[in-house]
């Protein structure tokens, strides 16, 4: 008599859920990103989250560094001198993004009620210009967190192939974080930076400056220097 053969009705199933699973895209995230939305968008358009304890940025996605601040972190970490360290440590990745969320929701910066933001508004311009010239961090402004995942999601679609740690990583102290955002205007060198340094003792001084006492101190340089402070990102 031959014997009936019995044929696993769940093993094509389950050949399917590993192949899905697989084809999945994987992005890391900080654990620290577990109480907002966007992991959670992120797994409904099909990727794979996997959390961990990161000590540089907020997502991996395919070897890019994501480092996300809404509007309001932004400026608490620019305050406390987060933010430098954070744009330092980012300097291990070749590829690195700052996202900064939430400009639908609420101001950057304001010239009619600086009060209201914490911080001067060119103190703010400087720093931006400082981010993109000076640590070559790129910035993506994003309208919430529903637009930063459509970011992520175009993001992991054009970047193709993952890239290694660079380990020369130079850590500046405070006097030389200062100073290197200087070092970031045209014609301003270490010489000059420390010049103005000298003078206005602070950042936030330097950038509220007129540009008659910027050229006062630095001469035709000064002129250049708050071209570019009050310059409008639009």
């Amino acid at each position: 008599m031959t014997k009936p053969k019995f044929f696993n009705i769940f093993s094509r199933k389950k050949s399917l859920v590993k192949k899905t699973k697989k084809n999945k895209k994987k992005i890391i995230v900080d654990y620290r990103e577990k109480n907002c939305l966007i992991p959670s968008e992120l797994e409904k358009k099909g990727f794979e989250i996997e959390f961990k304890n990161l000590k540089v940025a907020d997502y991996i996605v395919k070897g890019v560094a994501i480092e996300r601040k809404t509007i309001s972190d932004f400026i608490s970490s620019t305050i406390n001198k987060r933010l430098l360290n954070q744009l330092e440590e980012l300097q291990q990745y070749e590829n690195r993004l700052l996202v900064i969320e939430g400009i639908d929701e609420q101001e950057l910066y304001s010239d009619k009620n600086p009060e209201k933001i914490g911080m001067h508004p060119n103190a703010i311009r400087g720093l931006i210009l400082s981010i993109l010239l000076n640590y070559n961090v790129p910035i993506v402004f994003t309208k919430n967190y529903l637009d930063t995942v459509k970011f992520i999601h175009i993001l992991s679609k054009k970047k193709k192939r993952e890239k290694p740690l660079n380990v020369n990583k130079k850590t500046l102290n405070q006097e030389e974080r200062v100073q290197f955002i200087l070092e970031g205007f045209p014609g301003i060198g270490p010489k000059t930076a420390r010049k103005l340094l000298t003078k206005f003792k602070t950042l936030q001084n330097i950038f509220s400056a007129s540009e008659q006492e910027l050229k006062d101190a630095i001469g035709k340089k000064g002129e250049t220097m708050k071209k570019i402070i009050d310059f409008k990102y639009k």
